[in-house]
């Protein structure tokens, strides 16, 4: 992707309950022990199903880095979305620089997972897309999907045509 960005057009409200969700997501990486709350967990899965005591052992090599990390994004999110929301304007223009594009999305599929391991959802078939409990957690995902196809559109533009 070339350019400065990707625009992405939310709502006020949307995007002060986006850094309100990075701000709680800050505080449980930073409140939280590692192994000490399963939505944590769902963070740092088990590498090696099969063998525990590999698994183990590795989560307790990487853990700490990989949450250090996941919280250094939420930051970067968190600063890209700040400035938009001075003003009283009802819809903002947030734009992500493109080199923030996977800082973004791994933070929004962090969030996501998460808001899954709160709500219970294991597989697809936990999810009642009509239970207002979900709300957030679609809410989301639309906002990832809508993301990753204006960082593809965008990738597309600066592809030079018949290559």
């Amino acid at each position: 992707m070339t350019g400065s960005g990707i625009p992405i057009v939310v709502a006020r409200v949307e995007g002060e309950h986006l850094v309100a969700l990075i701000d709680q997501f800050l505080e449980l990486l930073r409140d939280t022990e590692i192994g000490a709350d399963a939505a944590l967990d769902r963070l740092t899965p088990a590498v090696y199903p099969g063998d525990p005591d590999a698994s183990a052992a590795f989560a307790e090599a990487t853990s700490a880095d990989l949450l250090d990390r996941r919280a250094t994004d939420a930051r970067v999110v968190r600063a890209t979305i700040a400035p938009f929301l001075d003003g009283d304007a009802e819809t903002i223009e947030i734009v992500v620089p493109t080199a923030e594009v996977d800082t973004w999305l791994r933070t929004l599929a962090a969030l996501r997972l998460i808001i899954a391991a709160r709500l219970g959802i294991e597989t697809g078939e936990e999810h009642d897309p009509e239970d207002p409990r979900f709300g957030v957690y679609d809410w989301l995902g639309y906002r990832l999907d809508v993301l990753i196809a204006a960082a593809d559109a965008a990738d597309d533009d600066s592809t030079p045509s018949g290559h």
